[in-house]
């Protein structure tokens, strides 16, 4: 739990401090359905479905739209934050460290950063090297799978060394970037990722337009 609760806190508070109706980079959604779909995935996990099994997409849309409509208004909305800072129910799985961490620690980075970099105006936040170490560490594991719609492969390096290679094909592109900013890559958040490309034109170009993220 070492970096997964101050995530959960400073994700937390990031919503709060935006308010019910903020844009964020999560496509359709303002800040109170993105609190209701953090609430929902640990609270009612038969209602979140639809985020891995296309045929639930639906339901799992209906219930998170529902809702964020009960947390559109300013006590709504932080009585709904509130619960969700104050983590999974009792008897969740989420309760066991290593399946909290897995689950919730890239989660919890991509969507802060989800909030903050959906204005005009924002800047990178200065990490912890553990916390940066961590993200990495969780990031390495699920690289080929956030990749693997691309025809290309794929090493992710960052600017102090280490390297992994995601997805090795005859052509590679290498993505250059701390930790945090490759994840946002990673997750489909091309437009606001700190990183740069190392490889031929038409490559970078190809991931450029590729389906990328979970």
């Amino acid at each position: 739990m070492r970096y997964v609760i101050p995530s959960r806190d400073v994700l937390a508070e990031t919503l709060l401090a935006a308010g019910p109706s903020a844009p964020t980079l999560c496509e359709g959604w303002e800040t109170k359905e993105l609190a209701a779909h953090l609430f929902l995935r640990e609270h009612r996990p038969a209602a979140s479905l639809g985020i891995v099994l296309k045929p639930f997409a639906g339901a799992t849309e209906k219930a998170t739209r529902k809702t964020a409509a009960k947390a559109a208004t300013p006590e709504g909305y932080r009585r709904l934050v509130r619960k969700f800072r104050a983590g999974p129910p009792p008897f969740s799985p989420l309760r066991i460290e290593s399946v909290d961490r897995s689950a919730n620690l890239i989660e919890y980075l991509v969507h802060t950063e989800d909030v903050r970099r959906a204005g005009t105006r924002w800047a990178p936040r200065a990490l912890d090297e553990e916390y940066s170490e961590a993200l990495w560490g969780e990031l390495i594991k699920r690289a080929a799978l956030l990749y693997r719609g691309v025809d290309l492969g794929i090493v992710l390096v960052r600017p102090d060394g280490p390297r992994h290679v995601a997805k090795r094909a005859h052509v590679s592109v290498a993505i250059v970037g701390e930790p945090a900013e490759l994840l946002m890559h990673a997750h489909g958040r091309r437009a606001h990722s700190l990183v740069t490309f190392e490889g031929q034109p038409d490559a970078v170009a190809l991931l450029d337009s590729a389906d990328i993220g979970p």
